[in-house]
């Protein structure tokens, strides 16, 4: 059972490696404290930056960032970064920085037309997922992940960043053909029930500023109708090097990667007369700023308050201390409000109290104090909304308590241990995004080691006192936004801007001191008594090792070096809730809750509690067919998830109160959900594709009414009774000889009844023919099109792979089609499933968003695409860069633990052989434009047909 609750995201500050450049250099930070307290004063030092990374300056300006890092090996990170987005754009140029960000994939000096997409697909670079750009307010960054074992390939990568930086064409065709696809990018994002609110809330939100009238998306009329000399006046006067940054983190020579970028980007220019870059703010406000927002669609009730407060980057240790204490206070606050909404009482659905950047970082040196909550409908919204201002009163007025503090240190301190750890296994990505954040925003780039000393220093210094003084400035008595969006048949429940202003000034009443709810007692009663393990076999080729337990289990054992602190592991068996009876499905169905409810004596927040520093973390999950075991662990911390692996098996939590609150939330999405024009497709998608199978349908108010936790709780007991079919399969860090001790005391000794099981097949089919059905939901101009191609087949590793280079070359067209040639649509997709049981069965999804007046056309062109792959084949370009891709991608596959735990689970739950991915390259090999073509007559036959479509009603 899941929930989807679209509350207004909060930006969370959170402990970081964050990091600019600083000399030694002493200072004092003063903290403000509320009136009758006195000041804190931090003493401060700059924050050095990291030795590893090369930062230098060409005579023309521009800036670059060079470290060398290996990991994932081959492989490096190359981004172009510029300070410049849409609040440069002048009144008739809206839209335009995005627009031009486009214009970039779309012809360049050196690259005409789409050749740089060809080129780097035909190079294994995948655009969009790899190759991407976006655009913001005051910035714009192009990323491009690339190989390095090329060296015409690596080198042609600077090239592209160079001509990304001073020598985009701007070819006036190419400007007139991308109109279409950015109209269409706003329709796809937009043109729903949260982007007309949002067009109410941002006037609120950035009153009194710039950003409030330029969204980067800009105005669809500008959009349409600019001439061309727009654009390109705007690259002209903002791409320049004095405002831009090259970035280049992967597995490389630093001198030779400094060579190239002077060689490619010193020869760029400044213009004779800059235009200046301003900066902008965003203007206090004395009185609260209050809005009250409905709408048709809006699925929920949720009431939103923001305290905004003047900030500043991290940039010295004072800094550091003082957003390692936000981050303590924001863990802290957040386990108070999930306490709460674990009771049956609970004033609200959903909550979240944070301090951190002010709309996600919308605003530069601008931070917020936001609280939300979601309420059951429009007259219990104002009890919520003041159940979570009464948390935060309760942090003001009597601070957290010393236990608090320390599980927020000990989580603090495992993170740091772990990253330290990690320091050389840290992927080129995330180095990279540090650096941008440098240039962009200044803040700090200290190397691993200083941040690890630092945070441990810092850690035995803070004290609850620094905690709570700082807790109480989070509070402010101006720069105050109350913010509500609900359903319009709420409108008339809702409370009004004088109660909702109330709530404000009454919500410290009758608050009390937060009592501590920890148990203090062991997660297992007593150490399980060991099976043993009676066989073991190695396979030396893929490096796996296979233990036999004495209770049936099998384990598969792969010991990596990819991750220095990391074990991830998850088991299955058959079964599942296809065993449930039609009677008791629904509570089957259900039966997640029963270990999200915790385990033993542990509801989930005392749970947390108890492992508190400790890595170690898993759970149990039963789904359609199986149901087994996950978790992870640092190997330090592996005995513990296994310990919890024992706990969920014999000693789960029957919890009605929390059961029954998961179920009254859900209650809540279920009664709303008609409203959203997404969840009704949504549905009829399930639907249709279930052949409207009575177990398959999606879940209704009635469905809910049959859930029983006696039910669900003994058919999770009855899953996990016998543990004998289970399959283990543990990657990472691990020496086999130490976890094996560990493996006979908590795996081996799980229960088992030693019978044979199995899933059942209830008959759960798509429609086989033509399928079509039209649901009509919505207010805008905005439909939603997904066409399925399907049919049973012969499950093979061959056969997977020829389905596989029929997708690859399927999207290549689609995107070229209904995005470059009819500029239709933004963001095509084109999806493949394949599963094994309970019969193998394949699906094509092809899906996009357009305007309505476009369905048929591009539904036409979709389907003619899939004709000529059908009468052709894919073409010999599309073959390569399916080749390349699949090589690429392998390479990057083999050195990640994620990666290997669901291949070698997949191979034991299909019987497939472990040794198949040695055998990649040969079956590559063998797909060609005429396999591809036999291929496409196969699977892409139109006998199994649906085609389903979103429109907004008559």
């Amino acid at each position: 059972m899941k929930k989807y609750l679209s509350v207004l995201s909060i930006g969370l500050s959170v402990l970081f490696v964050a990091h600019t450049t600083a000399y030694a250099q002493k200072k004092t930070v003063t903290v403000k404290k509320q009136a009758g307290s006195s000041a804190t004063k931090i003493p401060s030092t700059l924050i050095p930056n990291d030795p590893n990374v090369k930062i230098g300056k060409l005579s023309n300006g521009l800036t670059y960032y060079i470290r060398k890092n290996s990991e994932p090996k081959n492989r490096a990170e190359l981004y172009l970064a510029t300070r410049i987005g849409s609040l440069m754009e002048d009144d008739n140029q809206q839209g335009l920085a995005h627009f031009t960000e486009h214009m970039a994939f779309n012809g360049t000096k050196d690259f005409p037309k789409n050749e740089m997409i060809n080129y780097l697909q035909k190079a294994g670079v995948r655009f969009g997922a790899d190759l991407n750009a976006y655009t913001s307010f005051d910035q714009t960054v192009y990323q491009l992940p690339i190989p390095t074992d090329s060296a015409a390939l690596f080198k042609t990568g600077f090239k592209i960043l160079a001509n990304w930086a001073g020598k985009i064409i701007m070819e006036g065709s190419e400007i007139d053909k991308e109109r279409g696809v950015i109209v269409e990018e706003d329709r796809q994002r937009g043109k729903n029930a949260q982007d007309r609110m949002s067009k109410q809330l941002l006037p609120v939100l950035l009153k009194g500023s710039r950003y409030a009238d330029r969204l980067p998306i800009g105005k669809v009329d500008i959009l349409n109708s600019f001439t061309h000399d727009k654009i390109r006046n705007f690259y002209k006067d903002w791409y320049r090097p004095n405002l831009q940054a090259v970035i280049a983190v992967g597995d490389f020579d630093v001198n030779e990667v400094e060579k190239l970028i002077k060689e490619n980007f010193s020869g760029l220019t400044n213009p004779a007369n800059p235009r200046q870059r301003l900066s902008y703010d965003l203007p206090d406000n004395v009185e609260p700023l209050v809005k009250i927002i409905t709408d048709p669609e809006q699925q929920y009730n949720v009431a939103q308050i923001m305290y905004k407060q003047r900030g500043n980057v991290v940039k010295s240790t004072a800094d550091y201390k003082k957003s390692m204490i936000h981050g303590m206070i924001n863990s802290m606050l957040g386990a108070r409000i999930q306490e709460i909404m674990q009771k049956g009482n609970a004033p609200f659905i959903q909550a979240q109290s944070a301090f951190g950047a002010y709309q996600g970082g919308l605003v530069p040196n601008l931070n917020a104090f936001q609280s939300v909550a979601v309420s059951s409908s429009g007259a219990t919204l104002e009890k919520a909304f003041t159940a979570v201002l009464a948390e935060n009163e309760r942090m003001n007025k009597y601070g957290f308590t010393q236990s608090e503090l320390d599980v927020a240190k000990k989580n603090i301190a495992a993170g740091n241990e772990m990253r330290l750890k990690e320091k050389d296994k840290t992927a080129s990505a995330s180095l990279v995004k540090r650096y941008l954040s440098h240039f962009l925003s200044g803040t700090s780039i200290p190397s691993t080691e200083y941040s690890y000393e630092l945070t441990n220093k810092l850690l035995s210094e803070i004290t609850l006192n620094e905690i709570n003084a700082i807790a109480k400035t989070l509070i402010t008595k101006d720069n105050q936004i109350i913010l509500v969006q609900a359903p319009e048949k709420e409108k008339a429940n809702l409370p009004t801007e004088a109660q909702l202003l109330a709530a404000l000034k009454n919500a410290s009443n009758n608050v009390t001191a937060y009592v501590d709810n920890s148990v203090n007692k062991p997660l297992l009663d007593k150490k399980p008594t060991a099976g043993k393990i009676i066989s073991e076999q190695k396979n030396d080729r893929v490096g796996v090792t296979t233990l036999n337990l004495s209770n049936g289990i099998k384990v598969l054992l792969k010991p990596t070096d990819f991750k220095n602190d990391q074990i991830i592991f998850n088991s299955f068996s058959k079964g599942g809730t296809s065993l449930a009876t039609d009677a008791n499905l629904q509570s089957a169905s259900a039966v997640s809750l029963i270990p999200a409810s915790g385990v033993g004596d542990f509801n989930p927040t005392q749970l947390n509690k108890l492992l508190a520093g400790n890595t170690g973390r898993a759970g149990a999950y039963v789904n359609s067919l199986y149901q087994g075991y996950n978790g992870s662990a640092a190997p330090k911390d592996i005995e513990t998830a296994f310990q919890m692996v024992y706990a969920y098996a014999t000693n789960p939590r029957k919890d009605a109160e929390l059961f029954s609150k998961n179920i009254s939330d859900f209650r809540v999405t279920l009664e709303n959900k008609s409203a959203n024009p997404e969840s009704v497709f949504s549905d009829t998608v399930q639907a249709v594709l279930s052949s409207y199978h009575k177990r398959a349908m999606p879940t209704t108010i009635a469905d809910l009414n049959k859930i029983s936790l006696d039910e669900a709780y003994s058919f999770y007991k009855d899953r996990f009774a016998d543990n004998s079919e289970q399959i283990f399969v543990i990657v990472g860090s691990f020496n086999i000889e130490t976890i094996k001790p560990l493996i006979e005391t908590y795996i081996a000794s799980l229960p088992a009844l030693n019978k044979k099981q199995n899933f059942v097949d209830n008959g759960i089919y798509p429609p086989e023919g033509k399928v079509s059905k039209t649901v009509y939901k919505g207010l805008e101009d905005k439909a939603s099109v997904q066409l399925y191609i399907h049919n049973d087949y012969d499950y093979s590793v061959d056969a997977n792979m020829q389905l596989d280079a029929l997708k690859s070359a399927l999207e290549n067209k689609i995107l070229e089609r209904l995005r470059e040639k009819e500029s239709g649509v933004y963001s095509p997709s084109v999806g493949l499933s394949v599963s094994k049981y309970p019969k193998a069965h394949y699906y094509f999804t092809i899906s996009f968003s357009c305007a309505t007046a476009n369905v048929e056309k591009l539904i036409a062109a979709a389907l003619d695409e899939v004709q000529h792959i059908k009468d052709n084949g894919a073409t010999t370009d599309d073959i390569m860069k399916f080749k390349s891709e699949e090589q690429r991608q392998q390479e990057l596959s083999l050195r990640n633990n994620s990666f290997w735990l669901n291949y070698l689970s997949n191979r034991e739950k299909h019987g497939d052989d472990i040794n198949q991915i040695l055998s990649t390259k040969e079956r590559l090999d063998k797909v060609t434009v005429e396999t591809s073509k036999v291929a496409a007559q196969k699977f892409l036959s139109d006998d199994n047909y649906i085609r389903l479509v979103l429109m907004p009603q008559k």
